[in-house]
Formats: structure tokens, C-alpha cells, sequence
């Protein structure tokens, strides 16, 4: 029987949804967020096999009072097995500390009780960690973003940017940086010919590991009508690209690559206002700028930099936690990912002083006849 109260029950009620009804479901709740990732859509796009795969999607209920919702991922690796909420769950309900709990409670048993499936622990994003979480064993989603509000007019809109985007769209203007929309049927070949090169560059650049070049060609095409693929051009060339998705008008600066030359024409500049102003023109009242630098992300300091430009609006997001179903094991398999993660990087980095220390003394000994 399902709990009607607060008082009830300590579990939820859950209920598997189909895609269909998950997109029923959620529309009769347009002011709530919900993360694209979480959606019926995002599912398109993940490439299911022994590693990873759908679990399914829930909703979880307080009596008939719709509490949450969780697109859910099953990853197999190595020692674990895992359940995850990319960039979720999605919450209907008032997110207290109670309310959490008896969510990931619920969770918990879901896991436990299925035969189907024996994961190590769950991960999701936590608001409240004093319910009881570990710190997540590999990075999980971003911690904090910038968002611009696109419900301004377009030119309350430029005027709210930092006086050196204005300046640079500007100048990408007046060096004839031209912005093109690449339509769904072409986008693959676009992309698999001019514009993977361009973010390999850029991964190098910045020191970070791309996906393959099919990744992002499979976004683009199982979400023809939820993402863009923007391209800056100069003189002829691809210098700059980005793309976006976009759910329940809210809107994505997704992934982006940028070529050398862009930089010295200002590419990146003029090709993300454009974004802005079809980005608004289609609907969407907000565009999330992606991860800023944050406690868990010192990284990220130097696209920060760049996406400070556009808002002052800095949102600190739930922050992504593990939680563990056999504590023992998980402690186990804790020490194990730290040693491959942090020992065996430091044992290369000695081993490699070492060896240089030795050819280092036996180019003297060579050099003095020894």
C-alpha cells in the first residue's frame, strides 16, 4: 500500500515509467527543472553494452505526491557494479533533508531487492550529505555553473555581458568571422571532417581527454530536434564550433572546440552570441554555460575566465555523491581506485626521476672519462 504521509512510511513508492509516460509525466510540471540528461530523450544517446546500459526510468512517490524522478544507468566495471543518476535526480517535492534521505532510502532497497542487478553502490547528486554519503571514487558531474538569462531583449541581453565580450563580438565581426547552423542531415560529415580536428587541438591545448569523434556524432543525430551544432568560419575554414542542447526551454552550451586561429579573431566570441540570439528566438528563457571552476574542478579556472563574460549568475549545483550497498567491499575497492588513481601515476613520475638521474650521472662519468 502505498505511504500517504510524511509519517507513513519511511520508503517511497516507485514506479517504473516507459518514455512516453516519463515525457507525459513531467509536463504537467513545466516550472520544475529538469535536466536534459534525466530525460527519456538523453537515453538516445547512451551506447549500451556490458559496461554500461539503462537501468530504467522512476518516479517516486509520497502518496500520490510526486516527490522525484531518476533516469538511471547500470555501469559494469572492474570489481563494481553501479546505479547512477547522470546529472540527477530530478525533485518535484520541497528537497529537505528528510525528504532525501527517505528518497535515497528508497534507492537503496530498490537496489538491494532486484535480482536482476547486485551493484556495489548507488551515485547521484546529494543537496544534503549529512544523510549519510561518501565522497563519489571518480569525479562526477560539474559543482557549479554560470547561467544567462535569455528573456532580456536582445540588446538588454549585450548589454549585460562584460564590456570585453561586446568587444570581441566586435572584432570577430570586423575580421569576417561568419556563423553558420549546420543542419541534422549534414552534421556528421561536418563534424567527422572539420571539426574533431579541431577539438583534438583543443584537448591537447588544455590538457583534458576528448571522446572519440562518434560520441558527439551520435548526440547530434539521435537528437536532431534537441541540439545544435554552431560553426564559427574565417576566410573559408572552421576556426570555432559549439553545440547545444535544449529541454523544456532551457537551454546547454554542451561541448566546443576552438582551433588556434580562432583565438586571434575572436571566433569563440561572436559564435556563442549567435547561439544566444537563435537560442532565445526558438524559446528557451535560460542558457547553462557548463562547469566553473569549484572545490572538485580547480581545472576549469581557465574556461571560467571565458564564461564569466556572459553572467554574473554563478549556481552552485548538488554535488555528486556514492552512496555504498555493501560498505565493507566498497571501503575495499575505495583503497584499490586511490592506489591505480594517485600510487601507480607516482611510482611513473619516480621511476621516470630515477631514470633520468641515472642518465644524467652517466653522461657526466662519459663526458669527464670516466
Amino acid at each position: 500500500m502505498a505511504p500517504t504521509s510524511l509519517l507513513s512510511s519511511s520508503l517511497l513508492t516507485v514506479r517504473r515509467l516507459s518514455g512516453p509516460e516519463f515525457e507525459e509525466l513531467v509536463a504537467g510540471y513545466p516550472e520544475v527543472d529538469v535536466p536534459i540528461e534525466q530525460s527519456s530523450h538523453w537515453l538516445k544517446t547512451e551506447e549500451s553494452g556490458p559496461a554500461r546500459k539503462s537501468y530504467g526510468l522512476f518516479a517516486y512517490y509520497d502518496g500520490g505526491i510526486l516527490v522525484a524522478t531518476a533516469s538511471l544507468m547500470l555501469f559494469t566495471r572492474r570489481l563494481r557494479q553501479s546505479v547512477v543518476a547522470i546529472n540527477g535526480p530530478a525533485w518535484f517535492a520541497a528537497r529537505t533533508p528528510e525528504m532525501e534521505r527517505r528518497l535515497v532510502e528508497t534507492m537503496k532497497d530498490q537496489a538491494r531487492t532486484d535480482p536482476v542487478i547486485d551493484p556495489l553502490y548507488l551515485r547521484l547528486q546529494v543537496a544534503n550529505p549529512e544523510i549519510g554519503v561518501r565522497k563519489a571514487l571518480e569525479p562526477g558531474w560539474y559543482e557549479r555553473e554560470i547561467v544567462v538569462d535569455l528573456t532580456p531583449s536582445e540588446d538588454d541581453l549585450l548589454k549585460s555581458f562584460r564590456a570585453n565580450a561586446r568587444q570581441s563580438i566586435r572584432k570577430a565581426t570586423k575580421a569576417g568571422v561568419e556563423v553558420q547552423f549546420i543542419e541534422p542531415a549534414q552534421r556528421r560529415e561536418v563534424f567527422a571532417r572539420d571539426l574533431f580536428p579541431i577539438l583534438a587541438e583543443t584537448a591537447e591545448r588544455a590538457e583534458f581527454a576528448a571522446f572519440e569523434s562518434d560520441y558527439y556524432e551520435r548526440l547530434l543525430a539521435e537528437l536532431p530536434e534537441l541540439t545544435r551544432l554552431a560553426v564559427a568560419y574565417h576566410n573559408g575554414t572552421a576556426v570555432s564550433w559549439l553545440i547545444t542542447t535544449e529541454y523544456r526551454t532551457r537551454a546547454v552550451y554542451y561541448f566546443a572546440g576552438s582551433s588556434t586561429a580562432a583565438r586571434g579573431v575572436f571566433a569563440p566570441y561572436i559564435l556563442l552570441w549567435e547561439t544566444f540570439r537563435v537560442l532565445k528566438e526558438a524559446g528557451n528563457r535560460s542558457c547553462g554555460l557548463t562547469g566553473i571552476v569549484s572545490e572538485s574542478y580547480p581545472q576549469l579556472a581557465n574556461v571560467t575566465t571565458f564564461k564569466r563574460n556572459w553572467s554574473k549568475n554563478e549556481v552552485d549545483l548538488p554535488v555528486t555523491y556514492d552512496i555504498p550497498l555493501k560498505p565493507k567491499k566498497y571501503a575495499a575497492v575505495g583503497i584499490y581506485v586511490r592506489v591505480r588513481r594517485e600510487g601507480i601515476p607516482e611510482l611513473v613520475k619516480r621511476a621516470r626521476k630515477l631514470k633520468d638521474q641515472g642518465v644524467s650521472k652517466l653522461n657526466n662519468r662519459t663526458r669527464h672519462g670516466a
